[in-house]
């Protein structure tokens, strides 16, 4: 079965490059902008296979934008805690020049991306990657045969991009994580496939330039 990810439309805590982790932080003008052209785009998409299950992060920014595409694709996003991006402790609020300034073993431990530390308070990359996979894999098996979307954070992004391709936590990442980018990938028991990355085409168009005017 085809999964569709989608990471949320962009809030004023991206714009500020602050971290976010867990705290609830709402789409801004911009993101909701974004939620509501890739919710257009996947509509469009998905005429001969229609969406028929969302999965959500029910932290505020994944599920607005899960609820713009359900609102489209006609399929009610169900809010999944299992999906929120990684605690990132005692980092959360701050921006990154303020864990370096505050921090600087701990901002070169994430540099390196130690795969069993954590920030203070917060969650490893391994604990990160355990979670995930184990909720792709109790979701997935409910929807062979199906499209189905998963609407989370680029922390999320990234660990079922690795899971996909094979990398390391510690790969350097030289793949996109942008907000309201479109990612497929191919579920079989055996495991996750690539099969699309960083569609930002719906993003780009000239409907984007009305709706802003």
């Amino acid at each position: 079965m085809e999964l569709v990810l989608i990471r949320h439309g962009v809030t004023a805590w991206n714009q500020q490059r602050r971290f976010q982790g867990q705290i609830d932080t709402p789409l801004s003008d911009e993101g909701h902008q974004q939620a509501m052209l890739t919710a257009r785009h996947l509509s469009a998409l998905s005429e001969e296979q229609p969406i028929q299950a969302i999965y959500a992060s029910d932290l505020s920014r994944a599920f607005q934008t899960a609820q713009a595409i359900g609102a489209v694709a006609g399929c009610k996003p169900v809010a999944t805690p299992e999906l929120r991006e990684r605690h990132f402790g005692h980092f959360q609020t701050r921006t990154w020049a303020e864990i370096e300034d505050q921090w600087p073993e701990d901002a070169q431990r994430w540099r390196k991306r130690v795969p069993d530390w954590a920030p203070e308070g917060g969650e490893s990359l391994l604990a990160l990657s355990e979670r995930i996979e184990q909720v792709v894999q109790k979701l997935a098996p409910r929807h062979i045969g199906q499209q189905m979307v998963l609407v989370a954070h680029g922390g999320v992004m990234d660990v079922l991009y690795r899971l996909a391709t094979g990398q390391s936590l510690q790969a350097p990442r030289t793949w996109s994580l942008g907000n309201a980018h479109i990612n497929r990938l191919l579920w079989t028991p055996q495991g996750l496939n690539l099969v699309g990355w960083g569609d930002d085409s719906h993003l780009h168009t000239p409907a984007r330039d009305e709706t802003s005017a």
